[in-house]
This record gives C-alpha cells, structure tokens and sequence, in this order.
C-alpha cells in the first residue's frame, strides 16, 4: 500500500539529524526498530519501483518464451519430418548416382570395346583378301599334296646313298616327268626341306655340329624321318659328331669296335 505520496510525507522526517537507528536506541529500542523499519520501506518501494516492470516485462517475455519453445518445436518436428524426407530423396539420389557412374562406366567399357572391335575389322579388313588367296592356294595345295607326298616319300626311301647332282636328277627328270605321265598332280616348286622338317628344327641341328648346306640338311632329314637304320659314310666325322651331340640327352652309346671297323672301310 506504499505509494509516492506516503514516501514524500515521510521524507522530511527522513531528513531531521536524530531520525537515526543510534537515537532511537537512546529512546526507546522499539523506537529504534521503528526507525529503521521505517527507512527499509522507503528503500523497499524504491527498488521495487524498479523491480516491477521488470517482474512484469519478465512474465510477459516469458510468455513471449513459452510460445517461442512452442513454435521452436513445431518447427524443430516439421525440420525433423523434411530431414527424413531430405534423408529418403539424399538415399534414392545417392542410388540414382551410383547407378548414374555403373552405367557410365559400362558405356565407357562398351565404347571401348567397340573401339576395339571397329580397329580389329579394319585390320582384318584388309586381311580378307590374302585369306581369299590364301584359300585358294590351300585348295590347290590339296589337290598337289598326293604328288608332294609321293616326291618326298621316294626321296626318304631311295635318295639316301647319292649325292646332290643324282638327287636333282631324280626328283626333277625322272620322277617329276614319270608323274606328269600318270597325269598325278604335284607342286612344281617343291622344297623338298621345308615340307619334311621346319626351320627352328634345322636351327637346333646346326647349333649340334650339323652343316648348314643342303645335301647335309637333306641326309639330317633322311637320318631322323627314314624308318629304316641309316648307314653314314662321314669321311669328315661331322655327321658322327652331329648323331652324338643330338642323342646326348638319350645315353646314346658308342661302340668303340664298329667305330674302328667304318674308319677301315670308309
């Protein structure tokens, strides 16, 4: 019930020099209490002057605080709903991206073997041609391959004990001419050396002491493709040292005896 009015009556007693707690005690002590109640009060409605609107703007923005919490959580359940959202379209985006880079990836790998495939037609493109040829050729090889066989089978069987004059001799003007009688067809060029034995065969030959000339490549091919034992006459003991290196591996055995008696008759 303090009010300016009852503070502004009081004020002049507030001023007099013995309204103070130290007289009162010499009055009366309950004078004293008075006195010092007194003062308090005044002092009271001056802060609580303060105070109140401040109470009152605490309330107000209080309740300004509760309905703030309110909407904040509102917002925050309708932030959480979108998030999830968010979450669900960021899972099928992230899904979409992934199968986005497979299939980039896929078309790359494609492309390239595309690029593959078109650069091996074109190389083999120009390939078409020699198969062509080279198809015919099989085909005419086919037909001569029983005159070619017929050639290097008589050389095998009978060409061994002659040297390489006689050899032509035989293959080119009496076997050659007694074929294109019977009207058998066979190669008019035919190597005799390349159809029996292949060139890495020759090389390892050669790296065994054999010579590289014809004649000897041709007894080399009569000594490991006749089915019948050869007889070596080897004034110069290259074809020996050639049978000996190439069975080396096998334990060939040298009987010393027969060595002595093909030296003699040789």
């Amino acid at each position: 019930t303090i009010n300016d009015e009852t503070v502004e009556l009081v004020q002049p007693y507030f001023e007099m020099e013995d309204y103070t707690l130290q007289h009162g005690k010499k009055v009366c002590g309950n004078v004293a209490g008075l006195l010092s109640w007194t003062q308090a009060m005044v002092v009271f409605y001056g802060v609580n002057r303060e105070v109140l609107p401040l109470k009152a703007n605490l309330a107000k923005q209080e309740g300004r605080l509760k309905v703030a919490n309110a909407e904040k959580e509102k917002a925050q359940a309708e932030l959480d709903e979108k998030q999830a959202e968010l979450d669900k379209v960021q899972a099928k985006f992230d899904a979409a991206m992934k199968e986005k880079m497979d299939l980039e990836n896929d078309a790359e790998t494609c492309k390239r073997k595309m690029q593959a495939a078109s650069a091996l037609i074109d190389g083999l493109s120009g390939e078409k041609v020699r198969w062509t040829q080279q198809s015919k050729e099989f085909k005419s090889q086919i037909k001569r391959l029983v005159g070619d066989v017929l050639l290097c089978t008589g050389f095998l069987s009978y060409c061994g004990p002659f040297n390489q004059d006689f050899r032509n001799l035989l293959l080119k003007d009496l076997w050659e001419t007694e074929l294109r009688a019977h009207k058998i067809p066979f190669s008019d060029d035919l190597n005799l050396i390349s159809m029996l034995v292949d060139q890495p065969t020759i090389s390892e030959w050669n790296l065994q002491g054999l010579p590289g000339d014809h004649l000897s490549i041709q007894n080399g091919i009569i000594v490991t493709k006749a089915s019948r034992y050869p007889l070596l006459v080897d004034p110069q003991t290259q074809g020996k040292a050639w049978v000996k290196n190439k069975e080396q591996d096998n334990e060939l055995q040298v009987n010393s005896v027969l060595k002595e008696w093909c030296a003699l008759h040789i």
